[in-house]
């Protein structure tokens, strides 16, 4: 059993200690899948840090977003500042998959940004699970992505020891092999370099600490770490291992085999389409794939190579590729958080994936082998878990088919709003006179409709009667959205008018009342879920309220006020034995990025009339790379919210008309 020491000066308090009990016990006695039914402010993170301590096994943390993912990263490692905790999510800042569409003849070739940052952070995840049992890894769902042969990058490693003897030129060769490429002068991760009988190496995990090895003949004389801008030596250890500088990467043997498989299957693809009279497809797929296998014969990688993973790890068509999944041990530990919203991208990222290769190996642009690099399927995902803990304020009805632990009392005192049921008749003029009320007092109000038609109208309404009010609608951008919220916050706004109002991000302590239109109505925005989830948006304002306008009372709105109700009732008692006044969650309205020139694109990229007024592109190309800087660093800082603003701004000033002139 792993030691897995929490740190905290918060004790369990509520109805938490009760949860945790219930959770560890059921696990201890072989219960292998439990939901936390925890609401929003009551405390779930803290419980689930107790769940690991008790368990202790290695676990990973399933999140549906990076922003999300970013977060719990950063609370877990201040609770456990003694172990191992790592972060796993796709490390593209920017990513246009590659893509075939039939309709207009149109080939998209991929393209990427890696951050390099968070490639380091996955090299971390990996190697910590592999070398310590005390291992936290909190991921995105990118998770479920084959990553390379887990045997094969254990297998490629390489331990060098104080004492023994190596023949020097031999582990320069594996370096190479192992993907590191010799550097004397930009001396960064994933290199090496030689300078006499020393030989500095730098890991994929390590961005500022490499590791010196000094020989005498071949004799490793010493072995420390040091400072890799400064050159100063931190520690002498006695043995390192040096771990292959991508995950995807196999053995001279393996590789050759590979070749072999990549070339027959490129052999009859090509029979296959002259047999159908496809002479641009046969030629298409047999240039790209010989130049493919040549350049995996003398480098050991190509562009693209992912897309050969079967071959290279010599498994057969359809098997379950290798995942993030396949370095915990059989007995690890899932914590699958908000898995109302986190299943369903699970379940859905296999179809999607595969819709998009289709194509691309239809026309010839890649071999049939290639729709094996792709995530889990929902059963094979199923099939890796061992003890798993669902954790939603709404769970669904898949979570809900398995043992539930409640965790309702907001340590805060903070209760669920009260929920009114009013007429349809004359319900803009009485949304009115609420927004008025509430202005009064300087709190905000969501209003969420069913159409656009609604929002719209709305919208202008309320405009002419004087109120400051945005429209929250799909074809708003990301970085505009997060704008809007933020002057929601500040009171540029009164009142935000939408139809999905449930995204992320969305949690604002200034909203007091949220006002649903057509809440009788059936379909995903008006079910139990959707309806307790914007009932949520009011649950961190004391004075939160939300009223549902509506002719009848449907059986979804009957269900989602008696659970409303039930909650407050426990919250209200918890209060009055704890003499607990419940105060409105103070949260920081955060800074947006400030660089004069990204408020400037994030205002012009979206006017329609810039499109006849092209740029030029020397200027163009110029704000790309300052933008592009700006976005590497708040992913650096993970401030996703803010990266993803600017890459949103970057997609939007690429499509934006250029004056060739420079």
């Amino acid at each position: 059993m792993a030691k897995f020491e929490l740190v905290s000066d918060y004790k369990a308090t509520g109805d938490q200690p009760i949860a945790i009990k219930n959770i560890t016990d059921n696990f201890n006695s072989g219960i292998k899948r439990q939901t936390l039914l925890g609401v929003t402010g009551s405390g779930k993170t803290f419980t689930m840090a107790n769940i690991i301590k008790n368990v202790g096994r290695p676990t990973l943390i399933l999140s549906h977003n990076k922003t999300l993912a970013g977060q719990l990263y950063n609370e877990f490692k201040a609770l456990f500042p003694n172990n191992h905790v790592e972060y796993f999510i796709s490390y593209y800042d920017y990513y246009q998959p590659e893509a075939y569409v039939v309709s207009s003849d149109t080939y998209i070739e991929k393209d990427a940004q890696i951050n390099d940052e968070i490639d380091e952070m996955r090299h971390a995840a990996t190697q910590a699970l592999i070398d310590y049992e005390d291992t936290i890894v909190v991921a995105s769902v990118s998770c479920i992505y084959g990553i390379g042969d887990k045997d094969d990058y254990i297998d490629t490693m390489m331990t060098l020891r104080v004492g023994e003897e190596y023949n020097r030129k031999q582990i320069y060769e594996r370096l190479v092999e192992m993907q590191y490429v010799r550097n004397d002068i930009d001396f960064q991760r994933g290199s090496f370099r030689v300078r006499g009988d020393v030989l500095d190496i730098v890991p994929p995990n390590e961005h500022a600490k490499g590791i010196k090895v000094e020989f005498f003949d071949d004799e490793i004389e010493r072995i420390r770490t040091f400072d890799i801008v400064t050159g100063q030596a931190i520690e002498d250890v006695m043995f390192a291992n040096i771990f292959a500088a991508t995950h995807f990467v196999t053995n001279k043997e393996k590789l050759a085999e590979a070749l072999k498989r990549i070339k027959a299957e490129m052999i009859e693809v090509v029979d296959k389409f002259n047999r159908e009279h496809k002479p641009l497809e046969a030629e298409r797929i047999e240039s790209r794939t010989t130049q493919d296998l040549e350049m995996l014969r003398e480098t050991g990688t190509c562009s693209g190579v992912e897309n050969y993973s079967r071959h290279l790890s010599l498994r057969g068509e359809g098997e379950t590729p290798c995942t993030l999944i396949d370095f915990f041990p059989k007995d690890f530990l899932l914590l699958i958080d908000e898995s109302h919203v986190t299943l369903p991208q699970v379940r859905g990222m296999y179809n999607g994936d595969r819709a998009r290769k289709t194509s691309l190996v239809d026309y010839g642009f890649r071999l049939p082998s290639a729709l094996d690099n792709r995530p889990l399927k929902f059963d094979e995902f199923n099939s890796k878990l061992d003890k798993v803990l669902y954790v939603s304020a709404t769970p669904s009805d898949y979570e809900k088919q398995y043992p539930i632990s409640e965790q309702i009392i907001r340590p805060t005192g903070l209760l669920d709003p009260i929920v009114e049921i009013r007429e349809s008749e004359g319900q803009v003029d009485d949304i009115y006179a609420e927004i008025v009320e509430h202005s009064k007092r300087n709190e905000r109000v969501l209003v969420t409709t069913l159409t656009i038609k609604m929002s719209e109208d709305l919208t202008d309404y309320l405009k002419k009667m004087g109120l400051k009010v945005a429209y929250l609608h799909s074809e708003i951008k990301a970085l505009q959205r997060l704008e809007i919220l933020r002057d929601l916050r500040m009171g540029k706004y009164d009142v935000l008018v939408g139809i999905n109002l449930l995204r992320e991000g969305i949690d604002l302590p200034e909203v007091s009342l949220v006002c649903i239109l057509d809440a009788d109505k059936q379909g995903f925005l008006r079910n139990e879920t959707s309806l307790i989830q914007t009932f949520g948006r009011a649950a961190r304002n004391a004075n939160g309220k939300v009223i549902l306008y509506a002719d009848t009372v449907s059986e979804a709105m009957a269900k989602a006020i008696s659970e409303t109700e039930r909650r407050r009732n426990i919250q209200i008692e918890y209060n009055r034995v704890h003499n607990i006044t419940p105060k409105t969650i103070i949260k920081a309205i955060p800074k947006m990025v400030t660089m004069k020139k990204i408020e400037e694109v994030i205002h012009s990229v979206n006017i329609d009339t810039l499109k006849d007024k092209p740029i030029k592109k020397k200027d163009k190309e110029q704000l790309i790379m300052e933008l592009e800087a700006e976005m590497k660093e708040q992913a650096k800082l993970l401030n996703f919210e803010e990266a993803a603003r600017i890459r949103d701004a970057i997609i939007e000033l690429r499509g934006v008309k250029t004056n060739e002139r420079k």
